[in-house]
Parts: structure tokens; sequence; C-alpha cells
């Protein structure tokens, strides 16, 4: 695998996955807007990484894309084909590998500390003008450590750039970094926290996916690479962090301090709510020589963040029914269209009468915010093609027998259609909404396919130059 973002970086180039921008753009408004225009106007699978190599003030380039610009670069990300990889996550979650301290790292050539510290020096982009507060942080891999079991948690969330040395920190109360803030405030001490941003692609994977909490994303993205992820002791707070990242910020966070934070563009298509949350104080901050700066493109979808958020939380979800729970699952998918949370599709070899029901609690139990439509179908349906999946719900589903709808649910993450805007992020009312269950499966024999014998269609596609196409 790759020894840090740079050895990737040049293998999309070799590939024709990365594409160099050379004229100087504007972080404050011009990334936001060409990164918009690659999701619009190129096809999805044909969508490279972008390098912006001269950004206005700034030395360092900026990279966005890098992880999941299409599904072919996440593929080249975990260095396997875009059909494998949920077996290669699978396979990864049952050999974890655990990863080995160095007593120095690149991502430690150059310290800032105390009043040379400067958030403001980093080039980062502005993605919503006109609505965002200021620029923010979409790609941290933010480190946290449970002040009991001492083991580490790596996830991503949203963090705005304050001043110098201030950070907001926004982070659900269930979400792993969240829980581990909130044992260190239990204790009424400050939490250890420090933010990686570039290093090899598989860290960005993990940190992006749902990972069960106590099972360390160091040692998860060991067995996606095959070897131990190297780290190296941060120098201001207890945590470790990898050794050839581009940037490390670190810093504290302290107990019961909450600050108005947001809002900011988000992976619903709509502007997430401000709402008071945790305020990072920004200790240190260390990066390597000639560093790049990563940011993932997020906002409205399909965006990176919509691609790489939906496949980091089907991997988990598709290990638990098909393995854990031993299900009859073929497939099944967050479509991007709904945030790669608000829809999922399953595809089952049905065995018996309500067993598609009894799948979509099970995907409920194990991830009870997303799902606000899950849909089960035959596993002859393609869920990679709505059209398919439209055809299953107009001729094997009867509203009044096979729609259900259930009140009282935890509600999707930054769902709009929740609260009114002007209802901050952290109000109670967010946390509870309502989801559907579509059962799309056949429930009785079925007249035969209005299509030709497969032989046929098999000979005509052999010979189909003699027809003159």
């Amino acid at each position: 695998m790759y020894a840090d973002l740079r050895e990737y970086l040049h293998l999309l180039e070799i590939k024709g996955k990365l594409h160099k921008i050379e004229v100087e753009v504007d972080k404050d408004w011009e990334i936001a807007a060409v990164c918009r225009n690659l999701f619009r106007k190129i096809p999805a699978n044909d969508r490279p990484a972008l390098m912006f190599q001269r950004v206005k003030g700034f030395a360092a380039p900026v990279v966005a894309g890098a992880l999941g610009a299409s599904r072919q670069v996440y593929a080249l990300a975990l260095g396997t084909e875009p059909e494998d990889i949920l077996d290669k996550w699978v396979t990864a979650q049952d050999r974890l590998i655990e990863p080995t301290l160095l007593s120095t790292g690149p991502c430690q050539e150059n310290r800032r500390m105390c009043d040379a510290v400067d958030l403001t020096a980093l080039p980062v982009p502005i993605w919503t003008v006109e609505h965002d507060p200021g620029p923010f942080i979409t790609s941290p891999y933010v480190c946290t450590k449970d002040p009991q079991t001492h083991v580490q948690n790596v996830g991503t969330y949203r963090v705005q750039v304050k001043g110098r040395n201030k950070a907001g920190l926004m982070a659900g109360r269930k979400q792993d970094g969240m829980v581990n803030i909130a044992k260190w405030e239990a204790m009424h001490q400050p939490a250890p926290i420090a933010i990686a941003i570039g290093s090899d692609p598989v860290i960005g994977a993990v940190s992006v996916s749902k990972i069960p909490y106590g099972v360390a994303e160091f040692s998860m993205a060991g067995g996606l690479r095959g070897a131990p992820v190297e780290l190296v002791k941060c120098l201001t707070v207890p945590l470790e962090v990898p050794a050839t990242a581009e940037i490390v910020i670190e810093g504290t966070i302290s107990p019961g301090v909450r600050a108005k934070e947001g809002p900011f563009g988000e992976y619903t298509g709509y502007m997430g709510s401000w709402g008071n949350h945790t305020e990072i104080d920004v200790t240190c901050i260390t990066h390597r020589n000639n560093y790049i700066y990563q940011a993932f493109i997020s906002q409205m979808p399909p965006s990176e963040s919509s691609l790489i958020r939906g496949i980091g939380r089907e991997v988990p979800l598709f290990k638990h029914l098909k393995y854990d729970l031993g299900l009859p699952v073929k497939d099944l998918c967050y479509t991007e269209s709904g945030g790669s949370g608000a829809i999922l599709i399953i595809s089952i070899a049905k065995q018996y009468p309500g067993q598609a029901r009894q799948i979509a609690s099970a995907a409920w139990g194990r991830i009870n915010s997303l799902g606000k439509y899950t849909i089960v179908v035959d596993d002859d349906i393609d869920i990679h093609n709505s059209f398919a999946v439209q055809w299953a719900l107009s001729f094997r589903v009867q509203p009044d027998r096979d729609i259900h709808i259930a009140g009282q649910m935890s509600a999707l993450g930054l769902d709009p259609s929740v609260a009114p805007a002007d209802v901050p992020q952290h109000d109670p009312s967010r946390l509870i909404g309502s989801r559907v269950f579509i059962d799309g499966t056949r429930k009785h024999d079925y007249p035969p396919l209005a299509v030709p014998p497969e032989e046929h269609m098999d000979f005509v596609k052999q010979n189909w130059g003699s027809y003159g196409f």
C-alpha cells in the first residue's frame, strides 16, 4: 500500500485520476466552485481528484477529491477494484493489524508552538460562500481517546476555523469522538484532541466509516493496508497520530465549554443549522516540509463526502447483517441522493414471509439514525440502478400492505425536514423523527418476465456487429 498521501497522489496521476490546475485560484470562493462543477460536468466514473497548484496568498497546494471523486478513485485508495470494495473491507475487519510507534516522523518536520500557532496560515477553503461563517476543515481525521480504556478513536467531523488558535468542533452526541470527549468532561478534565490532515488514504477511509466503538481505527487501517500504520506521539497532548500526515493540529477541549459553531453547507444539500458546540484550544501545529492541504468535497450530493460516507456505512452494516446475523442479504447501499444516510436499499434472497421487515429492523438497530426510507427488494433487482428499484416499487408493492411508518425514532442527523432552519442544531427537537419501511419483495408467484429468452439475447449479443451497429 501507500507510505503517505504523496505516494498515493503519484499513483492517481499515473492512472489519469489526478487533474492538476495550474491557474491561480482563490480559496475563499473559487476552489468550492471548481469542485462543484467537477461533480456537475464530469460523468461519475470519470471524475478525477483535483490538485490546485497555486492558491492565492499561500505556498501550499490544495488537493480535493483524492479519496472519493469517484468509486474508481476510492478503489485505488484501497488498492482494489470497484467491485471488490465490500470484500476488501470485510476481510480487513477480520484481520486487524496493530499500529507501530516511531520516535518521530515527517509530520513533525516543522513545529509551531504557543504564539506561533496560526490556523489561518493554512489554505482552508470556504465552501458555501455567503452562508458559511468562515473556513471549515472538511477532511479532519479527529483523534480522541477513551480516558478509561485508552483506546483511540479516529473520526471525521466538521471543524470551523475561528481564529489563530481556536476551532469549533461539531460532532453528534452519539458519535464516538463525542462519546470520548463526554467521558473527559465527566471527569472535569480537558479532553485531548489531535487532527491529522492528509495521510495514507486508508486512514481517511476508516475515519469516515462507522467502526464499532472500542475498535481502534488505526488497527482497522492496518488491516486494509496489510501492514501496520506508523504513528508518532503528539508533542503537547497524550495522543498518537499518523507519522506521515501532512499536517497535525493538537489541542484540548475544556469541560463544559460550548460556543456558537456553524452554520455549514452540509451533506443534505442544505445549510446545516448553527449550534452551541465544543471548542478546541489549539496548542501546537506541526507539518511536513512543503506540505499538501487535503480537503473533502462536501455540500450538495453527489459529492466526495457522500460517496465515502456511504461506503463507510454500507460495509459494517453489510457485515453485520450477512455474516454476524447470517441473514440472506445480497447487497445494500445508502444512495447518494439521500446524502448516504436517508435512503437505504437492501436486496435479499427472501426465505419466508416477513423476513424483509425483520432485516429492515436489524438494519435500524445496527445504525439507529439512518435509513429514513428503508426499501428491501428481491435479489434479482440491481439496487444501484434507480430504474430497477423504481420498477420493483411499481409492481411488487401494495401501499396499504407493504409500506409501514414508524414514529418517535432517532432522526437523521442534520435533516432539515425535522425542524425549521432557525432552530439550533443542539436543540432536543432535532433528535426525534420518523421512518418508512417499504417491502419491495414479491409476496406470491408472479407471471413470467416479458423479455426474450436468455439464449436468444446471448446469441444476438455475440453477433451484435452483424446487425449493423
